[in-house]
């Protein structure tokens, strides 16, 4: 029968931490995703205000 040396130390195997990180870098790339999103359409409105704005005073200045 065999022995076992108790003074030895227990390897234990654990999976890779690369897979549980996925999601979580998943995530992070949507909120940044989304946060550029927010930004080009304020962006967007910024333009469509500032035109909205001058088209309004050129028909003031021609009343």
């Amino acid at each position: 029968m065999e022995r076992f040396s108790f003074d030895q130390e227990l390897v234990v195997e654990r999976s890779p931490r690369g897979t549980p990180r996925e999601p979580a870098k998943k995530r992070k790339w949507r909120e940044i995703e989304a946060l550029k999103d927010k930004q080009r359409l304020q962006k967007e409105l910024q333009l469509l205000d500032c035109a909205f704005e001058f088209e309004g005073r050129v028909e003031e200045l021609e009343l």
